[in-house]
This record gives C-alpha cells, structure tokens and sequence, in this order.
C-alpha cells in the first residue's frame, strides 16, 4: 500500500491525515496528525487502531466507535464521507474537528483501506493571540491558561452594567470538579494539574470565540456566554460540555482516568451585581452536586 500514497507530501500538509488497512490499523500518521492529536508517528503506526486512541465524539456526544463509525461505514460502501466531530487528545481533552474520509482503492479496483483528513476547527488559535497580551497584564492563569479571576471581576462589571442600561442577559455557567480532592490524594497534584489543564481545554474548545473562560480559583471554573441567552439555550450548552469532559481523559501510570463537572448556570438580571450572579451560580452547582454530581442545574433565583 506504500505505493498509493507519497509521505514527503502528506507530511506537509496543513490537515492531519492517517491511513488505515481494512482492520483499522493505523499504517500511515502525518506530522499535523501528530501536532493536533498530540501523538507521535511512532506511538500509533503498527501500534494502534485508530478507535483506540482518538475515540470520535458526534455532536451529541455519541461515541461513534460504537457503531457509527464513518471509517467503518467507508469500507463497507466505499462512499467519502464528511463529518463533524470531537476527538481526543493524548493530554486529555477534547478537540472539534472537521474530517473527511475517502476509500483508498488499489490499482485493480480492490478496497485495501481508508484515509481520514481532519482539521482542528476549534477557538485555540485565535485564543491564543490574546495570550501575551493578557500575560502582560497579569489577567492570565499560568497553569490553564484561561483568564483569571481579576479580569472576570472586571469584565463581569461592564456585562452588568450593560444589563441595567438594557442590554440583553447574558449567560454565566459555573463548573466544579468532582471529587477533586480525591483525584490530587490517589494521584497526586501533577496529575491533578494535568485534569485541570484537560478540562480547561475541552471547555475552552467547546465554546465560540466570543465566550469567556476564566479559572475562578482552585477547580472552579466559570464561563461567560455573551449574547441573549435562554434559559433552555443555556442549558443545551452546559450539558453539551458537561458530557465532553465526562469522555474525555487523561493517562497516568496507574491507566486512564476520567472526571466529571457539576454545573450551576444563570441567566443576568437587571438587579444582579457581580458578586450576585457569581454566588446564585455557586448556589446552582451546589445542587448539582446535591443531585448526585454530573449534572446541571439552570435558575434564575
């Protein structure tokens, strides 16, 4: 199958790119494979079948490793497919990519195989304009890399001041990690950084530029959606990411580890005031954990 394929060209391709044969081996990993999904060329050909490692998630949040594999689908019917989907990173967290499947046919019409081209569609690379800028002003956290709680103190003044003056509600949603006292005592605090750098990332890929994330302190993270929000709409969103941490992971020397979120979320009222809406949120989440954790719980009072 070498043949069908030219390396020095495929490696230079802005998409990541991996070929399989017909049982899903992995035989062929360009270098923008290896810069998306973190894994190495060496790591994954010969090694890995593709639903090993990069565990494809729909937009529902479906695992399509399951039994609706695209690449499954490809070499049952021959037919390119294009899909939108999450996948996983080797450091844990989730990434939205748009992938294009196409069967590899051989010179004598034979299916021998699969190519998927997938390119990183996520907020990461305009995010990360603002990094240095942010740093100067001391408005970053330096282990997430999200914003930190003195710039949310003054961008959530000037969201409320726009409220009173008419403007419409936006959404804040607050995030808690469960049972994180318990991952930092069995692991240890390097892994309980890497779960916080996971979650911050697959939270920070599952919103539009247009969103805030800000690490409010310890494992408590905080988003601002701009824009109207709904109540319905606002909860569509957090559950969305609440299930994207849920499948997303991380490798320690004891095998793969996952978390999940409690969510409080609400909506900004003409009377609220910072810290009224950071605490109603707080409040929320506290009965999310109530209700028996990964889970979210929406109000307004």
């Amino acid at each position: 199958m070498e043949n069908l394929f030219n390396s020095n060209i495929l490696d230079n391709l802005f998409e990541g790119l991996y070929i399989i044969d017909k049982n899903k081996e992995i035989i062929y990993w360009n270098k923008s494979a290896e810069y998306i999904t973190g894994y190495s060329r060496s790591e994954v050909v010969g090694k890995q079948k593709c639903c090993k490692i990069l565990m494809h998630i729909d937009t529902e949040r479906n695992c399509l490793c399951n039994g609706a594999c695209p690449l499954d689908a490809t070499l049952k019917d021959t037919q390119s497919r294009e899909v939108f989907v999450f996948l996983h990173h080797k450091e844990g967290y989730r990434i939205p990519v748009c992938a294009r499947v196409i069967p590899l046919i051989d010179k004598t019409n034979n299916m021998v195989g699969a190519v998927e081209i997938f390119s990183d569609i996520s907020a990461r690379e305009q995010y990360s304009i603002a990094i240095q800028e942010l740093s100067n002003l001391a408005l970053l956290d330096t282990l997430t890399g999200l914003k930190n709680r003195r710039f949310a103190e003054n961008f959530l003044k000037n969201k409320i001041n726009e409220v009173h003056n008419g403007g419409s509600p936006f959404g804040v949603l607050f995030f808690d990690i469960d049972h994180f006292k318990r991952v930092n005592d069995e692991y240890g605090h390097d892994v309980g950084d890497k779960v916080l750098q996971s979650i911050s990332n697959t939270l920070l890929n599952g919103f539009r530029t247009s969103d805030i994330l800000i690490r409010w302190g310890g494992e408590e993270i905080i988003a601002i959606l701009c824009g109207k929000f709904t109540e319905v709409k606002l909860k569509k969103v957090a559950n969305k990411l609440r299930i994207l941490v849920e499948k997303s992971y991380i490798h320690t020397d004891d095998g793969l580890l996952s978390v999940t979120v409690s969510v409080g979320g609400t909506l900004a009222l003409p009377s609220d005031t910072t810290d009224s809406i950071v605490k109603r949120a707080d409040k929320l989440m506290y009965q999310s954990k109530a209700n028996g954790r990964n889970c979210v719980t929406i109000g307004i009072n």
